[in-house]
């Protein structure tokens, strides 16, 4: 009883900091969204000010149905973005546990390897990346920004995973290898379900950069049929004048997928903050 009632100013103050967070990190969506359905004028005049009857305007959400393919777009990314967290969590979990589990000649240095990615940018051979998709004939192609976001996302993806695979209980490993067990079953029943919180955190830090990236999208698949939403937002964007209603009308409607993702991840994050407050 005593531990538990010592605990309990812990878990209010991670769940504080939490709200804080999410507070913060909500602010400029609420901006965001509560302008995107006034006019231009009460825009600049009252950012921060709901909506009216005297400024509520749709024209932006008129605007951004009408001018492009917009659904297309959304479609891209929502493709895009699954498909890579998908291969980052998995490839990225089997190459943590790998690195952790099996003891072999330059497994430090494998390990140096694939982290070196987080200090070196991608975006460095972007021209090289491009040369190796126009030899493969993948220029144009949601597969190529794919492929692109898996190798980004990995080098963190195994840097966080192997640090999680470690603490797995080897004794429990070893019982499912007495009991018959291959590898693979050991990896996927036994070691994955203890280090959910870690992959959490993985995609939550993985998926808004490939979501909102229009660096990659713009170089290896401008294409109509390719564009991802925050490319295809960019048409609404001049060189000397700019429709602000239809740039936030779009970034409302690209908030809701990956808003959607976001609570789908967080839910595993929040809760291995919360367990390890109150231990």
């Amino acid at each position: 009883m005593t531990g538990a009632r010592a605990s309990l100013p812990r878990m209010l103050a991670a769940h504080g900091v939490l709200l804080l967070y999410t507070i913060i990190a909500l602010f400029p969506v609420f901006v965001i969204v509560v302008n995107a359905f006034k006019s231009r004028r009460a825009i600049f005049s009252e950012p921060l000010a709901l909506p009216t009857p005297a400024t509520w305007d749709l024209v932006g959400f008129r605007t951004v149905l009408q001018q492009g393919d917009f659904l297309l777009y959304f479609q891209n990314s929502l493709i895009v973005t699954v498909a890579s967290l998908a291969c980052v969590l998995l490839f990225g979990a089997m190459a943590a546990f790998a690195l952790s589990e099996y003891r072999f000649r330059g497994n430090m240095l494998m390990g140096l390897y694939l982290a070196l990615g987080i200090m070196i940018p991608i975006r460095l051979g972007t021209v090289a990346i491009l040369q190796l998709m126009v030899a493969s004939g993948l220029v144009n192609t949601l597969l190529a920004l794919i492929l692109v976001y898996t190798a980004q996302g990995l080098p963190l993806a195994v840097f966080i995973l192997s640090e999680f695979m470690k603490s797995v209980s080897d004794d429990l490993k070893n019982a499912g290898r007495i009991d018959g067990l291959s590898e693979y079953t050991i990896f996927f029943r036994l070691v994955l379900p203890l280090v959910r919180p870690a992959m959490a955190t993985v995609a939550v830090f993985t998926m808004i950069p490939i979501w909102n990236d229009l660096w990659f999208p713009l170089i290896l698949a401008p294409a109509e049929t390719t564009k991802t939403v925050t490319l295809g937002a960019q048409v609404f964007i001049g060189q000397f004048v700019t429709n602000w209603n239809a740039v936030l009308a779009a970034l409302s409607l690209a908030i809701l997928p990956v808003l959607v993702l976001y609570l789908i991840f967080s839910r595993q994050l929040i809760r291995g903050i919360t367990a390890g407050a109150v231990k």
